[in-house]
């Protein structure tokens, strides 16, 4: 052990306190992954960089080639951001499951980390544009890894994959943030989607989450099908949810809490176990007068991701 002495700041002002932290091992030193390391693949270097409880959002750029069919879908998310996640929460040719896949991203990270994946999306649109995505963005594919894209409603096919006796290493995903997409546009739509003739909803499907009016019952049936996700995700590994707090009509909706809530009931036979919460910062957003000159209002250029664990059966 080695003792290092740490300034920390408290309501007293500087005070030095000793912290006492284990030395990493002779593989670590070398740049090695230890052989204890049975999460990932991370160096004890690498491990700490992934846990600090915030990142900065990276994209490609909007004029990047790879861009052209991510910016397609109305809510795409980065694959570069949740390929940090991927990497840290799995090994290569381990398993990664995103129920609401959207047009690919984590199935797009996975692939190019040598991961094995399932993306699950309700519209037969964003299934048809996932698979353009592997073929035209992924070089050199080892088809071991080629993603499973299943186009139908996660609510039946997690239970599906359930019965056929399914398991993954790691869920990740990003579902829809209730039914914001189908409220009036404002500027920031008009600007940014309608003006470059770009979808603005997920789709018209009555299944879809994103077009159930009641908000409460929103959150259940999206708890219900995380929670069945549960089953099929193995004993001690991990979940990502990327969500967004935002506002509908007047009210502020902190949708994180209200999920993580409904996740984690213990008075409930499946319930996760929180583990911590990124925070995602998105600077490169543009910011617009909302509430101007009067009231405030917050322009949201933050996400959360909640990480969860599936505990360890007890032995």
């Amino acid at each position: 052990m080695i003792e290092l002495r740490k300034g920390i700041t408290g309501i007293y002002g500087l005070v030095n306190l000793p912290l006492t932290v284990p030395f990493s091992s002779m593989a670590d030193e070398k740049g090695e992954v230890s052989p204890r390391n049975t999460l990932n693949e991370l160096t004890s270097k690498e491990w700490v960089q992934e846990t600090k409880s915030w990142f900065r959002q990276k994209g490609l750029g909007a004029n990047h080639d790879h861009a052209k069919i991510e910016r397609e879908h109305p809510a795409p998310f980065s694959f570069q951001d949740v390929a940090r996640l991927i990497t840290f929460f799995t090994k290569k040719g381990q398993s990664v499951l995103d129920p609401f896949c959207g047009v690919g991203s984590s199935n797009k990270a996975a692939a190019i980390n040598g991961r094995c994946s399932t993306g699950i999306d309700l519209s037969s649109r964003w299934i048809g544009l996932c698979h353009d995505r592997i073929s035209l963005e992924v070089e050199d594919m080892d088809p071991e890894v080629a993603p499973d894209f299943i186009c139908g409603d996660s609510a039946k096919i997690v239970k599906e994959l359930n019965e056929d006796e399914r398991k993954f290493h790691f869920l990740v995903t990003s579902p829809p943030y209730w039914s914001i997409l189908n409220k009036k546009a404002d500027h920031k739509v008009k600007q940014e989607r309608l003006a470059n003739d770009l979808a603005t909803t997920y789709s018209t499907d009555k299944e879809d989450l994103g077009n159930i009016e009641d908000y409460d019952q929103f959150l259940d049936k999206l708890s219900e099908i995380l929670l069945d996700c549960f089953d099929i995700l193995h004993d001690g590994k991990y979940a990502a949810i990327i969500v967004s707090d935002f506002r509908h009509g007047s009210k502020y909706y902190p949708f994180h809490a209200h999920l993580i809530e409904r996740l984690t009931n213990e008075e409930n036979e499946r319930a996760f176990e929180l583990q911590g919460l990124k925070v995602l910062l998105q600077t490169h957003k543009r910011l617009f007068p909302y509430g101007y000159p009067t009231t405030y209002v917050e322009n949201i250029h933050h996400q959360y991701v909640i990480i969860l664990r599936k505990p360890k059966k007890k032995k």
